[in-house]
């Protein structure tokens, strides 16, 4: 069955490389990506990201390479692979969060938060936001939470964001407890000079914010 264990053993080094460049903790790293390919951003508000592309070869170079190394099976291994490649990093990151994590670096998000807006007048604006947050470690962990503006808005036209304006969100979630935070506020926007009239977003994103400590997700 293993035609080439140089091959095979090269393919595992090149993975597990690919998944250092990109790992998705603390910051989740594709809230910039516009393009993305597996775990790699490809290109973002600024252009074309050279180590997400290098990252891309890289993979694509390791799947060849476990081709090589097989003598039959190879479309069950690499969908195998491709399977334990995109859960093992949750996994692991699941596994640290319960066990040695604290503050919000024990915080998980399963990225499902949505937004909704609704014009009231003019400069008035009815916001709701609902989310999920997990505490997994065994104390409980208290955070300030800011909200980040979808990069798919153009001319930097302000919509997550706005929910800052009635922030600071002080939030406590107890020790490993999951809690829905549910958020609605009456939004006055006469000073601010781009913003959305209305609408709908999910899969927010925001930062969690505990003194000098900031984590994106």
């Amino acid at each position: 069955m293993i035609k080439s264990k140089f091959a095979l053993i090269s393919s595992v080094i090149i993975l597990g490389i690919c998944m250092y460049l990109y790992f998705p903790f603390p910051n989740n790293v594709m809230v910039e990506a516009l393009s993305t390919f597996m775990s790699f951003p490809i290109r973002n508000k600024d252009g074309y990201i050279l180590l997400g592309i290098f990252g891309s070869v890289l993979f694509i170079i390791a799947m060849i390479l476990l081709v090589i190394g097989m003598k039959k099976y190879h479309f069950r291994t690499i969908l195998i692979v491709l399977i334990v490649y995109a859960h093992l990093p949750n996994l692991l990151i699941t596994m640290y969060q319960e066990t040695l994590a604290s503050g919000i670096t024990a915080i998980s998000y399963d990225g499902n938060g949505k937004c909704n807006f609704g014009s009231v007048s003019k400069d008035l604006l009815n916001g709701e936001c609902n989310l999920v947050l997990h505490n997994r470690s065994n104390e409980a962990v208290s955070f300030e939470l800011e909200f980040i503006d979808s990069l798919l808005m153009e001319d930097e036209v302000r919509m997550e964001s706005l929910m800052n304006l009635a922030g600071p969100y002080r939030i406590t979630i107890e020790a490993n407890r999951k809690k829905s935070i549910h958020l609605k506020e009456l939004l006055e926007l006469s000073d601010v000079p781009k913003h959305i009239e209305g609408g709908t977003s999910s899969e927010i994103h925001f930062k969690l914010i505990d003194e000098e400590i900031t984590r994106t997700l």
